[in-house]
C-alpha cells in the first residue's frame, strides 16, 4: 500500500527530493527518508513488527546503555530509537542493506507527542481507573464501554465536548489492529511521559497511551503482520495539542521540564569506599568499577528520561564480570551497586536490588579482565 503524503499547493514547490516521492513508491526507505525530512529522526523496525530492529551480537552480549555504545557513533542502528537519525545518508545506508525494515520515529527528538489509542476489547476496570483522576457520576451507564476509543471519548462527553479522536486539525493515523495514532507537535518546553493506559495514576485514558520522551511510534505507512498503518483525511503534519488535550496532558502529570540539569553529583562516599575496598586487583577494577558507577550517579541528576536501568544494568553486569574474574567479591561490590542507586532512584528500593541481583549474576558468568582481556 502506498503512503499518501498529501503534498501539495507551497509544499510540493518547496520539497523535490527523493523523500516527496514517497507517496508514488510506497517503500519503506521512502517512507523513512520522508519522515527524516519532517525532522522526525527515524530509527529501523523489526520486518513486520512494531518493535526495534535488534541490537548487534555486541551490544546484546554485552549490556550498556545507548551513550556508550560505539556502534551508533560508527552509523549503525543499534539501540532503537537512541540511534533514530534525520541524515538521510545514514537513513538510505540502513534501509538499503535491510530494505524490510519498517520504519520508526524517536518521538522525544522529534518533538512530538502522540496518542495512542487501542482498540482490544477486554474487561472494563473500575470506574476511577477509566479516565484516572476524573469522577464519573454514579448516573453514567458504563456497560457499552468496550476499548481505549470510548474511554477517551467518555471525559470529552462529559463535558459536551468533541471526541478527540476525531480531531481532523492534526496527523491521524489508523493502525492495522483498529487503533488509532493522534500526533502531535510538543509544546516547547514541556517533558512528556510515556505513561500507558494501565497506568492507575498516570494514563490519560484506559487502553490509552502517550508516546513521548523515551518512546517512538511506527511511521505512517509502514507495514506490519496485521497490515499498514494508514494516514485519516488530508492532513499530514502534527498540530500543536489544543487547550483542552494540553490541559489533560498536564492533568496526567506531562510536566514542565526543569529549564537546566543540576550539576553532577559525585559518587556517595559509601559506595567509594565500598569501591576501594576491593582486594585483587584493586586499582584497575576499582577504576572499572567507578566509572560504570559514576553514570547510574548522574541519573540522579533528573527524575526521568536519563536511561537509569540500562546504566544499572551495565554497571551490575560489569560488577557481575569484576567478581566473577576474582577481581572483588560480591560483598565488595553489592554494596556499591545499593547505595548509588539507592541515592540516583530512591524510589525504586525495591526493583533495583532484583536488576543488580540478577544481572551481577549474569555478569560473573562471564568473567572481565579489566586489562582488557576477555
Amino acid at each position: 500500500m502506498s503512503l499518501d503524503l498529501g503534498i501539495s499547493g507551497s509544499d510540493s514547490t518547496r520539497r523535490t527530493s527523493i523523500a516527496a516521492q514517497a507517496h508514488r513508491s510506497g517503500k519503506p526507505l521512502d517512507t523513512a527518508l520522508w519522515c527524516a525530512e519532517q525532522g522526525w529522526p527515524v530509527h529501523p523496525s523489526a520486518p513486520g513488527r512494531k518493535t526495534p530492529a535488534a541490537h548487534c551480537g555486541r551490544c546484546r552480549d554485552q549490556p550498556h546503555s545507548a551513550q556508550e555504545c560505539r556502534c551508533i557513533p560508527a552509523g549503525r542502528w543499534c539501540h532503537g530509537f537512541h540511534a533514530a537519525t534525520t541524515d538521510p545518508r545514514r537513513t538510505g545506508a540502513w534501509w538499503t542493506e535491510q530494505p524490510r525494515f519498517g520504519a520508526g520515529v524517536a518521538c522525544g527528538p522529534a518533538g512530538l507527542v502522540m496518542i495512542d489509542v487501542d482498540a482490544h476489547p477486554a474487561p472494563l476496570p473500575k470506574p476511577d481507573r477509566l479516565p484516572p483522576g476524573i469522577r464519573i457520576p454514579a448516573s453514567v451507564p458504563l456497560g457499552g464501554l468496550q476499548h481505549g476509543f470510548h474511554s477517551l471519548a467518555l471525559p470529552a462527553a462529559l463535558r459536551g465536548r468533541q471526541d478527540p479522536s476525531q480531531d481532523s486539525t492534526t496527523l491521524r493515523v489508523r493502525t492495522p489492529s483498529g487503533g488509532l495514532h493522534l500526533w502531535y507537535a510538543a509544546r516547547p518546553g514541556h517533558l512528556r511521559r510515556c505513561p500507558t493506559g494501565t497506568n492507575a495514576k498516570r494514563a490519560l485514558a484506559w487502553q490509552v497511551d502517550v508516546r513521548a520522551h523515551g518512546g517512538h511510534i511506527i511511521a505512517p505507512g509502514t507495514t506490519t503482520a496485521l497490515g499498514t498503518c494508514t494516514a485519516c483525511g488530508p492532513v499530514r503534519r502534527p498540530a500543536p495539542p489544543p487547550g483542552r488535550r494540553a490541559a489533560e496532558l498536564q492533568r496526567t502529570s506531562h510536566r514542565p521540564a526543569p529549564a537546566a540539569p543540576p550539576p553532577p553529583t559525585p559518587m556517595p562516599s559509601r559506595a567509594r569506599a565500598a569501591v576501594m575496598t576491593a582486594r585483587s586487583g584493586r586499582d584497575t577494577a576499582e577504576r572499572t568499577l567507578a566509572t560504570v558507577l559514576r553514570t547510574v550517579t548522574q541519573c540522579g541528576t533528573a527524575p526521568e528520561c536519563t536511561g537509569f536501568s540500562a546504566k544499572l544494568n551495565r554497571a551490575a553486569f560489569t560488577a557481575g564480570r569484576l567478581v566473577g574474574a576474582g577481581r572483588m567479591t560480591p560483598a565488595d561490590a553489592k554494596p556499591a551497586l545499593v547505595t548509588t542507586t539507592a541515592q540516583a532512584r530512591p524510589r525504586q528500593e525495591r526493583r533495583s536490588p532484583q536488576i543488580i541481583r540478577s544481572t551481577m549474576s549474569a555478569g560473573s558468568r562471564r568473567p572481565l579482565d579489566p586489562g582488557g582481556r576477555t
